[in-house]
């Protein structure tokens, strides 16, 4: 049964990923048609097609490889300086470039003339570039908010889940106290599991990361805690200890490896299923795309620890980046998890919106052949045309983003590369669902 539901979370989750890829491309196709730019194909995969269909002067189809897609406009580039289409040469980097203006006119029909993408004005082309990226933002937005106000997310809550008995260095055992080891404020006032901690030195409490905050910053300061149990309210006055406990950056998330010196009460906190209001779904997703843009940046310092888990047999880390495939693995054990069927339906929703989020994230990188670095290229052209008319200098002209294609190719090339090493580390040491 175990399998049977692994291959059903995979065949799931490929569905949702090419609903994403057809999204995205939505969002070019109906700008572009709006702004009257002829798009002759709008594919989802790539490779050999499976199906296709003509309407009206677009086909639409699906190709074998369900990793990306793309729309065909006429015209992404402009001619070259002396006006052709073409213009060969024996250099290989001319040859690119050409070869790049060629293929934006290779269905070039009469009347065409006036439904090319580069004679649209820059702030179409602009809206044109940045639809595709802003559907899967939105798409990523409304699975974010089913999951969060819809199912709720699993989290800390204000209520004891077990008192540790000793006081001891975050990153060291808790089952075995060391001899010399002083009892935790909290099992030394006899606070107990199950406990709802109302208040915390005359504040109200509210959520669980209120209450850290507060403990951590009472270090040696003796508090009156206020909690309910059983519906008994019960006051303790514990006196904190000063410890090495785990450290958290600005969004809450744990700094690996690395602790600082605070406050120390001695208890875990109970987790619950809690959804959240408009507000605090939107504070949270905010978070997330801020710790996406800091994990992009930090790509390029994870490629020696893929080649490690890949060439190395080193272990796989759990931030480690992982790839479609890897994300197909992981819907498959999702989906075989022993966890209610809700459960699992807001696990899947959720790794797929995160997925909608990196793509908008990645695609808004300022480098052909990213939507990105056509975006750059429209908003340089129209900064380009501004200043001339500013200092009254002769109309510069479309910026010919064709001459970026060498650019394009060495991009394009590390990414290719670097997916190919996610892929086999994804399948010969994959993140596993924990």
């Amino acid at each position: 049964m175990a399998t049977v539901l692994t291959v059903v979370g995979i065949l799931v989750f490929v569905v949702g990923l090419l609903f994403s890829i057809a999204w995205h491309e939505l969002g070019h196709l109906s700008t572009a048609k709006l702004f009257g730019i002829r798009v002759p194909q709008y594919m989802v995969g790539f490779g050999p097609t499976i199906w296709s269909r003509r309407k009206g002067e677009t086909e639409y189809g699906i190709k074998a490889i369900p990793f990306g897609g793309y729309i065909r406009m006429i015209g992404m580039f402009p001619p070259g300086e002396d006006g052709r289409i073409t213009k060969r040469s024996s250099s290989p980097w001319r040859t690119m470039i050409e070869d790049a203006r060629e293929a934006s006119y290779e269905e070039l029909q009469e009347g065409d003339e006036n439904r090319l993408f580069y004679t649209r004005k820059p702030w179409k082309r602009v809206i044109v570039m940045f639809a595709g990226p802003f559907m899967n933002l939105v798409l990523a937005f409304g699975l974010f908010l089913t999951v969060m106000m819809g199912f709720g997310v699993t989290m800390a809550v204000p209520t004891i889940g077990s008192v540790a008995q000793c006081v001891v260095k975050a990153g060291q055992p808790t089952d075995t106290c060391p001899a010399d080891a002083p009892k935790t404020p909290a099992n030394e006032v006899g606070l107990r599991q199950g406990d709802k901690v109302l208040s915390f030195d005359g504040d109200r409490i509210r959520d669980y990361d209120q209450l850290q905050a507060d403990i951590r910053r009472s270090a040696g300061k003796q508090v009156e805690v206020v909690v309910d149990r059983d519906g008994q309210r019960l006051t303790f006055r514990p006196t904190i200890a000063v410890n090495d406990v785990q450290k958290y950056d600005g969004n809450g998330v744990p700094v690996k490896g690395q602790t600082v010196q605070a406050g120390f009460l001695g208890f875990t906190p109970r987790s619950e299923t809690v959804q959240l209001g408009l507000g605090q779904s939107i504070d949270r997703m905010y978070g997330m795309a801020e710790n996406g843009v800091k994990s992009l940046a930090a790509l390029p310092g994870k490629i020696p620890g893929l080649w490690n888990a890949v060439v190395g047999n080193a272990p796989r880390d759990p931030d480690s980046p992982i790839g479609m495939v890897g994300a197909a693995r992981v819907s498959g054990e999702v989906f075989s998890l022993h966890e209610s069927a809700a459960q699992r339906v807001a696990i899947f929703v959720n790794l797929l919106a995160g997925i909608n989020l990196s793509l908008f994230l990645f695609n808004m990188l300022p480098l052909l052949p990213l939507d990105g670095g056509h975006i750059a290229g429209a908003v340089w052209e129209s900064v380009r045309r501004r200043f001339a008319r500013l200092f009254r200098r002769p109309d510069p002209g479309p910026f010919d983003v064709a001459r970026l294609m060498p650019v394009a190719y060495v991009v394009a090339s590390i990414f290719i590369g670097f997916t190919l090493l996610v892929m086999v580390a994804d399948l010969v040491n994959p993140v596993k669902v924990g």
